[in-house]
């Protein structure tokens, strides 16, 4: 029997890796506690706790936190249109501020020593946990498996746990033909490792679990209207089912349901990891993905042009990262962040989309406030603008680009062209 080391909270979720690292924690002499989250997965957490306490938990934990998932880190992101490399929607970032907390609030209830986590030693998740943890209790103990030898190497990969959760009669759903690895919470679902670790490998029709495939969606579009006030989803109105939601957690929800049978929200991509390695990762994003569309569409119609440019270059970027890389609990973050509501003041009115086949359309938007001026932007009618004001600003708008192309003239450099820089193939 190993030296008993003290009491453990391991954040738990069932499956394959935290399974086994629960089992390996009692093996060291740790008392282990299992805390599970409740942020939206689709999960039997009756049968998580069972096997818990069956492995050898002392103790179990579940949290529901979905709401202020949604309140709290959903929606900020939401409003400052979040995104990574352009194409990633942050849904596992965005989950781990929020499982941080209430893994820290049992730890201190429950007199824990130590916390602990199954991320790999390779991975984005380690940090934003452990920068989560330390940024809510500086002077808690972490324990990571993954990036202690004597357990990466007992266990080098997929193939010696499941061989290892087979040992100790702990069921799990990963097997040796699908041994990726799942995150799900209510805003996505991720895939990875395995046959995936090839990024020339297609994913198998099997693995997406939560959208229908584009191609057999439904051939009948569907058409919704989500209304906005200060940049967050109030109302999403559903004519075809007669219904509309307007709590937090019900908008999001609804808003899943229909993208997922329209097909809405997969990507698969290789991305730049916090740590500096490369990953190829699948998701599905369903929900999100239609409020990124619909939210960034309200602001073409309410939002002041330079306030818009400012939030795009400044604010999306640099939350996108904190999220990212788990900076959440940082004075970067709460500088960040304080500029949201000012920047969202405006953003108000209701968006009505379509949803066919994987797509979501725009069809139209409306707001009794909003910027935009059609009898000033009309082809028809002058509508109190006065085309004549454009020539001054041409004009001014000029003067340097005169004097660039007149110095260019003066070094034979004038009306240089693609072709001649790059060559004939321009």
């Amino acid at each position: 029997m190993s030296e008993k080391k003290g009491r453990v909270l391991l954040a738990y979720s069932g499956g394959l890796d935290t399974s086994c690292i629960l089992a390996w924690l009692i093996e060291q002499g740790y008392e282990v506690y299992a805390f599970m989250a409740d942020v939206g997965q689709e999960e039997d957490f009756e049968a998580a706790r069972k096997k818990a306490l069956t492995v050898g938990a002392k103790k179990f934990f579940l949290e529901d936190l979905k709401r202020e998932f949604v309140t709290e880190l959903i929606y900020p992101a939401v409003q400052a249109n979040c995104i990574y490399e352009n194409v990633y929607l942050l849904g596992t970032s965005l989950a781990r501020p929020v499982i941080a907390r209430g893994m820290m609030a049992i730890a201190d209830k429950e007199g824990c020593d130590f916390v602990s986590h199954g991320c790999t030693g390779k991975g984005n998740d380690q940090v934003r946990f452990e920068l989560a943890f330390y940024g809510l209790k500086p002077d808690i103990k972490v324990v990571a498996p993954w990036r202690i030898p004597e357990f990466y190497n007992r266990f080098p990969g997929r193939q010696a746990l499941l061989a290892y959760a087979a040992e100790k009669n702990i069921p799990v759903q990963q097997t040796a033909s699908k041994p990726w690895s799942t995150d799900e919470n209510l805003f996505h679902i991720s895939y990875e490792a395995g046959i995936l670790e090839d990024p020339d490998t297609t994913p198998p029709v099997d693995m997406w679990k939560l959208t229908t495939a584009p191609e057999n969606a439904p051939v009948i579009p569907e058409r919704i209207s989500i209304q906005f006030e200060r940049g967050l989803p109030v109302k999403v109105t559903v004519p075809g089912e007669g219904k509309t939601y307007t709590d937090a957690v019900d908008v999001f929800n609804a808003l899943n349901a229909l993208a997922r049978k329209h097909g809405i929200g997969r990507i698969d991509i290789v991305e730049n990891r916090f740590i500096g390695v490369k990953s190829r990762g699948c998701y599905e994003s369903p929900a999100a993905t239609i409020l990124r569309i619909a939210h960034m569409d309200i602001e073409g119609l309410t939002l002041d042009r330079n306030v818009r440019a400012l939030r795009d270059q400044f604010v999306t970027i640099e939350l996108s990262k904190i999220l990212y890389n788990g900076h959440w609990f940082t004075p970067e973050r709460e500088f960040v962040i304080s500029a949201i509501p000012s920047s969202q003041r405006t953003v108000n009115g209701v968006v009505r989309l379509k949803l066919y086949k994987g797509n979501v359309v725009v069809e139209g938007r409306s707001s009794d406030e909003g910027l935009y001026d059609e009898k000033q932007s009309s082809m028809d009618e002058l509508g109190g603008f006065e085309p004549t004001d454009t020539t001054g600003f041409i004009q001014i708008e000029s003067i340097r680009i005169k004097k660039w192309a007149q110095a260019n003239i003066r070094k034979g450099q004038a009306g240089v062209t693609p072709k001649d820089v790059y060559g004939s193939r321009v």
